[in-house]
């Protein structure tokens, strides 16, 4: 599984241990590309609270989860 549509295309695969392991791949993806875009937001001055509602989750969760130190 090379792509993101590779994955997407696995993930509703018969075999279960294909899906799973595409569902896996595919939640690994998504958290990076959350923290590349939770950083590019931070660096252009969004505030926690814009950045949880964009999100729809907290200020609180997303600076949990984000915020550094």
């Amino acid at each position: 599984m090379t792509t993101e549509s590779d994955l997407a295309v696995a993930a509703a695969a018969p075999d279960p241990a294909v899906g799973l392991r595409a569902v896996r791949a595919l939640r690994v993806l998504t958290e990076e590309l959350e923290r590349r875009q939770v950083r590019r937001a931070r660096d252009r001055g969004w505030s926690w609270a814009e950045i949880g509602e964009a999100l729809q989750v907290s200020r609180q969760a997303v600076h949990k989860k984000h915020g550094r130190g």
